[in-house]
């Protein structure tokens, strides 16, 4: 590993820290509905939206309420989606003429992207029209993030209130989330990626000569808006099948910059959020330190490993810039490996190379990344949901290891709270796990690898590991186009989103209710180095227990093949 692999690094994560705070303040005043700079601009439109859907702010829900909401907001959007992407022939903006989606193919994209996983079974230039990008994927890419964001206020405030029925109101803050976060961030984006050169045009193509003199036909549409949502709100649907491996996605170092700290910035700035609103703002950063030290050691990981070149190729082949193949060459391997590092930790699934071109220990690390239930920053208000389930078992588990009463944040922790904890924690490694036993041995899933042997294994098993935790990459070499990928692919992303979120909401309404509990010699102290460490500890026993096996069967056994000189 270079040293300028370490210095992007280092570079990422400064600018990553100096954000954290202004913006978790920011977004602690906008959930609660106080002014804030862009209120004199946006406060008109909030009214007339609340109006026209006859929602009053002021009324808050409790948790069955939100969950019943939360849930009947996503049943109207992936209908609409579906029916855009049947109907996209006869619509307009549609000026490459592309025809109607598959049925299953439409089904599993509009449960995908209502559900901010933005898994892709099909290469969006080729598939899509301009008015299903714009009207379908994007939109649903802001809407499916605020929700997610909205998910994690309800928990925030069951921490925070005392003795309460209620969580907030599930529209209200679906519509801060999106007016007064998502939309400015993104306005903001898009000018920045149309100065650096990326495309927004309602044109189908354009044609044009090569330096070797080929003429080439090149796929064009709003693409610089689409990038700035799919990046900031954990989405991470490309426009274009190559992702932000694409030049029109992605062409200087200052766009791979921007996609860097756009994926992580919702997720950390969250942690920060928490702790101004449970009173310790050293909450806050507990939580963003153990997300960071994840973050960083499989960071270094993959960096060194891909940094290190292909072993098979150790001799006759210059490797002096790393393993290069199928890499964005632009940024060079540390570059690349960077990118898809946080792609995979923050639920955004974004990429600027084919997962299928990283090394098995590679591939291992953004497997372990989504296995965590993505608690490594991750997406818009799962990634701060995720880690607050660990935090309360690791809390249950530290007290009663050494006779304190298990307390958090000034609540008591008790069997219904450890009940929704674990249900939210074990539904995700159930449902994958089923899914991938199923695919490797029914025709229709092995048909579908690439692979033979530990690889097309870990090819299904990326695939259901990112469905079920809502990131949405994948290994390039499965063919998941097919009724059977995307008919469990969408069962998958749909367990991955519900099952988990309504237990936090659960959870969520059973703290408020709470009194609080005094810090005392008799309670877990949760701001230090220990706890850190004890948060670390309970998130790696888990996850290992939940996915070891799995994990030596795919990556770790594709590994010890390739030491030997097998390739899959």
């Amino acid at each position: 590993m270079t040293s300028a692999a370490l210095g992007q690094m280092a570079v990422f994560l400064a600018l990553l820290l100096a954000l954290v705070r202004p913006f978790g303040g920011y977004l602690q005043r906008v959930f609660a509905g106080e002014p804030t700079f862009l209120s004199p601009l946006l406060r008109p439109v909030e009214r007339v939206l609340y109006r026209l859907a006859g929602v009053r702010p002021d009324r808050e829900q409790d948790w069955h309420q939100y969950a019943l909401s939360f849930l009947m907001f996503h049943l109207p959007g992936m209908l609409l989606l579906y029916a855009l992407l049947r109907l996209q022939a006869v619509l307009a903006f549609n000026p490459a003429g592309q025809t109607g989606v598959a049925p299953d193919l439409a089904l599993n994209t509009a449960v995908s992207f209502a559900s901010n996983t933005s898994w892709q079974s099909y290469g969006g230039e080729t598939t899509l029209s301009h008015l299903t990008q714009m009207a379908g994927i994007a939109v649903q890419s802001l809407l499916s993030a605020a929700a997610g964001m909205a998910v994690a206020m309800a928990l925030i405030r069951g921490f925070a209130r005392r003795g309460s029925e209620t969580i907030g109101n599930f529209w209200a803050d679906t519509v801060r989330g999106v007016l007064y976060v998502l939309l400015p961030v993104c306005v903001v984006a898009t000018m920045v990626l149309l100065w650096q050169g990326v495309p927004q045009s309602l044109a189908g193509s354009v044609a044009a000569t090569g330096l070797e003199g080929v003429r080439q036909t090149l796929p064009l549409g709003p693409v610089a808006s689409q990038v700035a949502i799919k990046l900031i709100s954990g989405d991470g649907g490309g426009f274009f099948n190559a992702q932000s491996a694409h030049p029109f996605e992605n062409p200087t170092a200052l766009t791979n910059l921007l996609g860097i700290l756009l994926m992580p910035l919702l997720g950390a700035a969250l942690t920060n959020t928490f702790g101004r609103m449970v009173g310790d703002e050293r909450e806050g950063w507990a939580l963003l330190a153990a997300m960071l030290v994840l973050l960083v050691a499989g960071g270094i990981v993959l960096l060194a490993v891909e940094s290190g070149g292909n072993p098979l190729f150790a001799a006759g082949l210059d490797q002096q810039w790393g393993n290069l193949e199928g890499k964005e060459v632009r940024f060079g391997a540390a570059g690349s490996a960077l990118f898809s590092e946080l792609g995979t930790a923050t639920s955004a699934g974004a990429v600027n190379a084919m997962h299928d071109s990283y090394l098995p220990l590679s591939g291992l690390v953004m497997l372990a990344n989504m296995m965590l239930d993505e608690v490594i920053i991750g997406g818009p208000g799962s990634g701060l949901y995720g880690m607050l389930l660990f935090a309360l078992l690791a809390t249950f588990v530290g007290g009663l290891m050494i006779g304190r009463t298990p307390e958090y944040v000034g609540n008591k922790i008790e069997a219904r709270e450890i009940k929704m904890a674990v249900l939210a924690i074990l539904a995700v490694p159930a449902v994958l796990l089923l899914l991938t036993a199923v695919a490797v041995v029914v025709p229709a899933g092995v048909a579908g690898m690439g692979n033979a042997g530990p690889h097309g294994y870990e090819e299904a098993l990326y695939a259901y590991t990112s469905a079920a935790n809502t990131n949405g990459s994948s290994f390039a070499g499965l063919s998941s186009n097919s009724v059977f990928y995307n008919l469990t692919l969408a069962f998958g992303i749909a367990a991955g989103r519900f099952l988990v979120a309504v237990p936090v909401l659960a959870l969520a309404g059973s703290l408020a209710t709470k009194r609080r509990v005094a810090p005392s010699f008799g309670t877990l102290p949760t701001t230090g180095t220990v706890w850190v460490g004890l948060l670390l500890g309970v998130i790696l026993i888990v996850g290992g227990l939940n996915y070891f096996p799995a994990l030596a069967l795919g990556p770790l056994a594709e590994q010890m093949a390739m030491l030997r000189g097998t390739v899959f």
